[in-house]
């Protein structure tokens, strides 16, 4: 699980937005860029180059944040 502190000072790396953590917090979403970052040994890959469309119509209840809710 990720550290609330480090949650707190996290952001987009594309568009400096928050971040917000999936369920599991196996990734971050960030809502305004349509990314999502993976989350590996509890460390988050704040890559663009790494990050993955998401698309929140698209996306399992379980996978993230859905209708807009932050989780």
């Amino acid at each position: 699980m990720l550290d609330p502190k480090l949650l707190e000072i996290l952001a987009c790396p594309a568009c400096r937005g928050p971040v917000t953590p999936a369920p599991d917090h196996q990734w971050l979403f960030c809502d305004h860029c349509r990314l999502k970052y993976r989350v590996q040994d509890d460390i988050p890959i704040m890559l663009v180059e790494e990050a993955e469309k998401w698309d929140p119509a698209e996306a399992d209840p379980a996978a993230g944040p859905a209708n807009g809710e932050r989780a």
